[in-house]
């Protein structure tokens, strides 16, 4: 039989500190997927925002047509301010927000076939408040169709 003096035993060693690198696959997914999510998110309030912007101004650009109360130059000038507050709220400030005269109707072409509104009836709503003169109805109308075209291309035109 041995004796305990003569067992070959060493001393209890503990392991060594785990070292922080390289990071747990948990953490590499953590990293990865939160730029991810914050992108994501980024996008999703940019694209909701964007269609609530254009739905309200479809819905008032239907009032707008249908007021009884608001004579011509009056809707001019109502058309005028919301098409304004859409590019607004569609496009980033610095690009929209300053324009005024011919280029903020140059601005307005840029989402419709043509330049109806630097060339045509679109022309009124850079100097709607001006005028002393009203259009006609059917100038109206025609001014009201060009604004929900332009809101459609609004509504269509998805950027980030």
């Amino acid at each position: 039989m041995m004796e305990p003096a003569q067992l070959p035993l060493r001393d209890i060693h503990m392991p060594e500190a785990i070292g922080w690198w390289p990071p747990a696959t948990g953490w590499w997914l953590v990293a990865v997927s939160l730029p991810l999510l914050i992108f994501l998110l980024v996008w999703l309030y940019k694209r909701l925002t964007r269609k609530t912007a254009v739905k309200t101004a479809k819905k008032m650009l239907a009032q707008i047509k249908q007021d009884p109360t608001l004579d011509n130059h009056s809707k001019v000038v109502e058309l005028s301010v919301l098409i304004r507050r859409v590019a607004i709220s569609v496009a980033p400030r610095t690009q929209a927000a300053g324009l005024t005269g011919r280029a903020w109707l140059a601005y307005l072409d840029g989402s419709v076939k043509g330049s109806p509104f630097s060339e045509g009836i679109g022309c009124c709503l850079s100097d709607a408040p001006y005028r002393k003169t009203q259009l006609a109805d059917a100038e109206i109308s025609h001014l009201i169709s060009l604004c929900e075209d332009w809101l459609k291309a609004q509504a269509k035109n998805d950027s980030f």
